[in-house]
């Protein structure tokens, strides 16, 4: 079993790079991000790699990092996630990224990629959430408050307020963010028009 790979780029195309180790050319997948960090053709580089033994093939998929390899596992764990579209994931986000998303249940972040409807995205969300924080840089805060307001448990004052930062144009976890440090800031009997204040100020920052 192949568990990484060290030697020189031979070749790059949009969706596999052919690493040249000691002669012998391995063809690689990868994410879009992976192959955009690895260096010229001729230079060496080091991937972390998954064999996909099939009864047809043999299948070697490259990473940059342990963690990027940890999520393409785990995303194909949820139903109607195979490897493309584990890959087409990770071309998107950085695997902190993706932790993030799914730690603050952000299911249109992890839409962004293709072949990812909202179906799948929100299981996505939904069947790893258990998963992320170990992988995750979030505020156990801004975990809680976005959970609430997936849930639509949180008061209304919070919601309202990353409701409305979400309609200006931020990202749900931005909107999210903003918002925990908004209520730590003002209390929770802060009312709406507050939190946006205090949350448009903490987004400026």
């Amino acid at each position: 079993m192949i568990g990484k790979l060290k030697g020189l780029v031979d070749s790059c195309e949009d969706d596999h790079v052919i690493l040249d180790v000691q002669g012998v050319g391995y063809l690689v997948h990868c994410s879009g991000r992976t192959l955009q960090a690895l260096p010229s053709p001729g230079e060496a580089a080091t991937l972390f790699i998954e064999t996909f033994v099939r009864e047809d093939m043999i299948r070697l998929y490259g990473f940059q990092s342990p963690a990027e390899k940890a999520w393409f596992l785990l995303l194909q764990n949820v139903q109607g996630v195979g490897a493309k579209v584990a890959l087409n994931v990770l071309s998107v986000l950085s695997p902190s990224e993706l932790a993030n998303a799914v730690a603050l249940g952000d299911r249109a972040m992890v839409a962004r990629a293709n072949g990812v409807g909202p179906k799948v995205a929100a299981r996505i969300v939904a069947e790893l959430k258990d998963k992320a924080p170990g992988f995750a840089d979030v505020d156990p805060a801004v975990a809680s408050l976005a959970g609430q307001v997936e849930s639509r448990s949180a008061p209304a004052p919070v919601a309202d307020a990353v409701s409305a930062l979400v309609n200006l144009g931020y990202a749900q976890v931005q909107a999210s963010a903003a918002v925990a440090a908004a209520v730590r800031e003002a209390g929770e009997g802060a009312d709406t028009a507050r939190l946006i204040r205090l949350g448009l100020k903490e987004l400026a920052r």
